[in-house]
């Protein structure tokens, strides 16, 4: 093994953060569940990007890809985001830190990320985004998944600010030098995204996003 990956027996990954790009959903006290991305975490807690802020103290439970469901307590609040301290048995801390520990020398060695949902091209990628202020910009969808698209486009909203992507609202969750990938406020089905991609009948239709 190359001397420069992150062991997986040293005790100080208890405690040692890594900084992750993964989408997931929170549900806090009321029941009600947003989307969410994890920007950093360790065994101990997480920092995540939200558009809706809960209280200092509240209890939430996090749905995370390939980590899997933490839950614990909100101990920060910040711009755009909170942290929490995840409450786990022992067990369950040293699962998150062996997760982790993949998750940081998979970074360091280069291999693809796992997305959640298959990605396809449109065949109308022009569309437009539209920001809170009313702002609209011209921008190019170069492929899309029933839960969220990547976007060419000139401008960089911040993360987790709030757009519409033609019809449909969606977050800023990640900029790459092309533009923006955004993660959809609704999750769409199959068969809705099979249909705006080829039509109810069957024919295949050009789409807009």
């Amino acid at each position: 093994m190359p001397t420069h990956l992150l062991p997986l027996s040293e005790e100080k990954r208890r405690h040692q953060r890594v900084t992750i790009n993964l989408l997931g959903r929170f549900m806090l006290s009321a029941g009600e569940e947003y989307p969410c991305q994890a920007v950093d975490m360790s065994p101990g807690g997480v920092a995540l990007v939200a558009s809706v802020a809960p209280r200092k103290g509240e209890h939430a439970i996090v749905y995370l890809d390939e980590i899997g469901r933490i839950e614990g307590t909100v101990v920060r609040v910040f711009n755009g985001g909170f942290a929490v301290q995840i409450r786990a048995t022992e067990r369950k801390r040293d699962k998150l830190a062996n997760q982790l520990t993949w998750l940081a020398n998979r970074a360091l060695l280069g291999i693809p990320e796992g997305r959640r949902h298959d990605r396809v091209q449109p065949r109308k990628a022009n569309s437009h985004i539209k920001l809170p202020d009313g702002r609209t910009y011209p921008c190019q969808v170069i492929d899309m998944s029933i839960s969220g698209a990547a976007i060419k486009i000139d401008v960089r909203p911040a993360l987790g600010t709030e757009v519409v992507l033609g019809r449909k609202r969606a977050r800023v969750m990640r900029h790459f030098p092309e533009g923006i990938a955004v993660q959809f406020a609704d999750i769409q089905t199959d068969r809705t995204l099979a249909e705006r991609l080829n039509g109810p009948d069957g024919k295949r239709v050009a789409i807009s996003a």
